[in-house]
């Protein structure tokens, strides 16, 4: 995989691959990425299984705040993303030097941007659960694990910046191997902090194996310290080991305003649609919550297990942003456009195959996330129709990633608005009280759809070629 690499010099030079070699790339650059997603679904199925033995309730506790959880990560992960872009432009156009300073300021906003987030999470935990709807009995333990999580957002910011700037710069693999070491401490951390630790009984030796018995907060508690230690590794190649990226005496650190307004222009939309996106979950969660809590904990486990299907899309659309960023940058538009298809239609491949997967162990699966055959039999059902909608949801994510590598990320976040509240949050309002959770997810299928045809009209018309971010 290693030897199958973009040449931005031969690229800038007029040199173009052939179409079998543009597939090898984005494959040699989607590997890693698609392994580091899987790993991290991977590990929250673990997290799930863990939290579920403890019951429904505690499974229900976390589904409650989950979805206003991902909305706060989600804006901390995107914030770095105007930078990134700059970077991979930077690069494609040869301008190592500059490229290093956006990250040096990059590296001061986000830090000051995710205590922010943070702040904010810290603000309304204690208020979140009963603003939800939820049950009272599941407000204490949801505004715990909230609270615990709120001081997660600044190593989750630092983390996907160093994420986003090694791929950016061509390095897929570091990050992936670092973001799998990350599931790996946290599903380790969790196995110390959530159970008391048992007694191993070695003839007539009585050894007492390590554990907390915290409960939903050592789940909470493994991630902020698994985040942290990420977050230091990912910065620490960044800053000393990256070919391109790795920092120099000297260099600006100072936010400057020929970097923070492109940065700017292209992350207040994917702010926007971030907001749009997971108020709208915050808003189903509060729709699905009156259903009571087998439904609350059918669809918290249910969303987990459906992130094996789609997280290599977003693997393979962090790939896209990085080739098209590239090519873009060494003003290439032709290769920009070839990359950005042929993406696509990788992703519609394989998150179609992972459809057909989840669609056949869903039952296996969710047999293994809880032991209440309630959740069980509800979440299996609610799967199967949601792996219907695979493959455009596939063409939704990484046709945004390719965008956004072009710097086009108003009319996608658009796209998303119009999708998420014009059609999911509209008809989920009516199907709930008739339909159950059932109607809900037959409903989010549907829009899924819809999404998906959106952004492949977009992305087949090529009006986004004709973005350029100006950058000085």
């Amino acid at each position: 995989m290693a030897s199958y690499a973009l040449d931005i010099d031969a690229l800038r030079e007029g040199e173009t691959p052939g179409r079998s070699k543009m597939a090898l790339i984005v494959l040699a650059l989607s590997a890693p990425a698609i392994l580091a997603e899987l790993s991290s679904t991977l590990m929250q199925y673990i997290d799930a299984a863990m939290v579920g033995s403890l019951g429904a309730h505690a499974t229900a506790s976390i589904g409650l705040v989950e979805s206003t959880l991902w909305m706060l990560n989600g804006l901390a992960m995107c914030a770095g993303t105007g930078f990134t872009v700059q970077v991979a432009q930077l690069i494609g156009a040869g301008r190592d030097m500059d490229a290093r300073n956006v990250f040096r300021q990059a590296m001061v906003t986000i830090g000051l941007l995710g205590f922010a987030f943070a702040a904010t999470g810290i603000a309304i935990a204690g208020s979140l659960p009963a603003w939800l709807r939820g049950d009272p009995s599941l407000h204490a333990d949801a505004s715990e694990y909230f609270l615990i999580c709120s001081f997660s957002l600044v190593p989750i910011a630092m983390a996907r910046l160093g994420t986003g700037m090694l791929q950016c710069s061509g390095d897929m693999r570091t990050p992936s191997l670092l973001n799998v070491l990350s599931c790996a401490l946290n599903v380790c951390l969790n196995a110390v902090l959530i159970h008391e630790g048992p007694t191993l009984v070695l003839g007539s030796l009585e050894l007492p194996v390590p554990g907390m018995g915290l409960g939903i907060a050592g789940a909470a508690y493994g991630t902020l310290f698994a985040q942290i230690i990420t977050a230091f590794l990912l910065l620490w190649f960044a800053c000393t080991r990256s070919d391109r990226l790795a920092l120099r005496p000297g260099g600006i650190w100072m936010p400057q305003r020929s970097t923070l307004v492109p940065a700017w222009h292209i992350t207040w939309p994917l702010f926007i649609e971030r907001i749009v996106t997971q108020s709208a979950y915050v808003v189903l969660t509060a729709i699905v919550a009156p259903l009571g809590v087998i439904a609350m904990a059918a669809n918290s486990l249910a969303v987990t297990v459906e992130a094996v299907c789609y997280m290599p899309g977003f693997g393979i659309g962090a790939a896209a942003t990085t080739l098209v960023g590239q090519a873009m940058g060494a003003e290439r538009r032709d290769v920009a456009r070839s990359f950005a298809r042929l993406s696509t239609l990788l992703g519609m491949a394989v998150m179609t195959i992972m459809g057909v997967f989840m669609y056949i162990t869903a039952p296996q699966v969710m047999a293994m996330l809880t032991p209440d055959v309630a959740v069980q039999e509800l979440g299996v059902t609610v799967l199967r129709i949601e792996a219907f909608a695979e493959p455009l949801f596939a063409a939704s994510v990484v046709a945004a990633g390719a965008l956004r590598g072009a710097g086009d990320t108003l009319m996608p976040s658009i796209f998303t608005l119009v999708s998420m509240w014009g059609v999911r949050i509209t008809l989920a309002t009516v199907a709930a009280p008739r339909w159950g959770l059932v109607g809900v997810w037959t409903v989010m299928a549907g829009e899924l759809c819809f999404r998906g045809v959106l952004f492949l009209a977009r992305l087949l018309r090529d009006r986004w070629l004709q973005h350029s971010l100006r950058i000085e």
